[in-house]
């Protein structure tokens, strides 16, 4: 049985009336084998064997051998096929495609501070390639992975942070180079759209924890869970107090598909969770979830006067304009997400 069973199920009661518009068609998505690819994969494939869709989904990937590793039954599954190539170079497959998804981004920490230029190449060129072969292709509708790094800086003030906000990342920083390079990505949409006839849908990503959550990279409640299966110590690297939100990954696939199918052209939505949590909370929701005897050290103490860190979402038109809601909490999602790596040692 597949683990991921009843979060499957969830998704495909929250996306009733969607998967008609893929029935028969081909559909193409880059970074298909990373976090948020291999949600879009588990989805799409309970979709099109439920549903009888008989549609396909051609996943471009660097690196096959270690996907079929990484999820072999999402690998193998008939309805999934694979393209080899970079994301700035990739040749053109051959054929008609209704939907393009572009989720592909070195989404690295170390990545930014050590090579931006990298970066910020990556990102644009990688957009512009596959909106390109969109067009080629006879695409329609587009979706774009941006992210809420497009912001900048969250204003202490702001709890919420609105699509509306004009803010953005500071230019003469080179570890911008991420937030810099989503906005060009957005503006290249746009573009498309005018110039194409394209329909793109933006997405602007904040936080999310569940199975297929990298556990040795930046994220932070991926590092906790880490540490609570080993027993311990949960370790903060700060002091603790950054005010974080994060999605249940099952969530965060309903609202993908829901702004590709249903969403605004070029109008950008926030995809996250508005419910907010200290980054010490979170630490210690993991604990009592994992393990309540583990130790959680916080490395640095408060600062007096510190103004407030934030990066959480308001998420007001996604629930107005489409009905989306954070339904599954964070302490559910860190369970499930322990349940899914447990399964996979056993």
């Amino acid at each position: 049985m597949n683990p991921l069973a009843s979060d499957l199920d969830h998704i495909l009661a929250h996306t009733h009336g969607l998967w008609e518009e893929l029935r028969s068609q081909r559909i193409f998505i880059t970074g298909g084998t990373g976090f948020f690819g291999c949600w879009l994969l588990e989805s799409f494939v309970a979709a099109n064997d439920t549903l009888g869709l008989n549609a396909e989904a051609m996943v471009l990937t660097r690196d096959l051998e270690s996907f079929r590793r990484k999820a072999p039954r999402l690998a193998h599954h008939p309805a999934v096929r694979f393209h080899v190539g970079d994301i700035r170079t990739f040749e053109f497959p051959g054929g008609t495609f209704s939907h393009v998804i572009h989720a592909a981004t070195e989404a690295s920490a170390r990545l930014n501070d050590e090579n931006p230029l990298r970066m910020f190449d990556s990102i644009v060129e990688g957009t512009r390639r596959t909106l390109d072969f969109a067009v080629q292709a006879g695409a329609k509708k587009f979706l774009l992975t941006s992210s809420g790094a497009v912001y900048g800086r969250q204003p202490p003030e702001m709890t919420h942070i609105p699509e509306t906000y004009t803010g953005a990342p500071d230019l003469l920083d080179p570890r911008s180079s991420y937030g810099e390079g989503k906005r060009a990505a957005e503006m290249l949409c746009c573009l498309y759209a005018k110039q194409h006839g394209l329909e793109p849908k933006i997405v602007r990503c904040f936080a999310f924890v569940g199975p297929y959550l990298p556990l040795d990279i930046h994220f932070a409640i991926g590092n906790f869970i880490r540490d609570a299966r080993r027993g311990g110590p949960i370790q903060i690297n700060g002091d603790g107090t950054p005010y974080r939100s994060y999605l249940y990954s099952a969530d965060l696939a309903i609202w993908l598909w829901t702004i590709l199918i249903r969403g605004t052209v070029c109008r950008p939505y926030n995809v996250g969770s508005d419910q907010v949590l200290t980054i010490a909370e979170i630490a210690r929701t993991v604990a009592k979830v994992l393990d309540p005897k583990v130790e959680i050290i916080i490395a640095r103490k408060l600062e007096p006067g510190k103004p407030a860190e934030r990066y959480v979402p308001s998420i007001d038109r996604a629930r107005a304009e489409l009905g989306l809601e954070p339904w599954i909490v964070v302490a559910d999602g860190v369970r499930r997400a322990a349940d899914w790596y447990r399964s996979r040692i056993q």
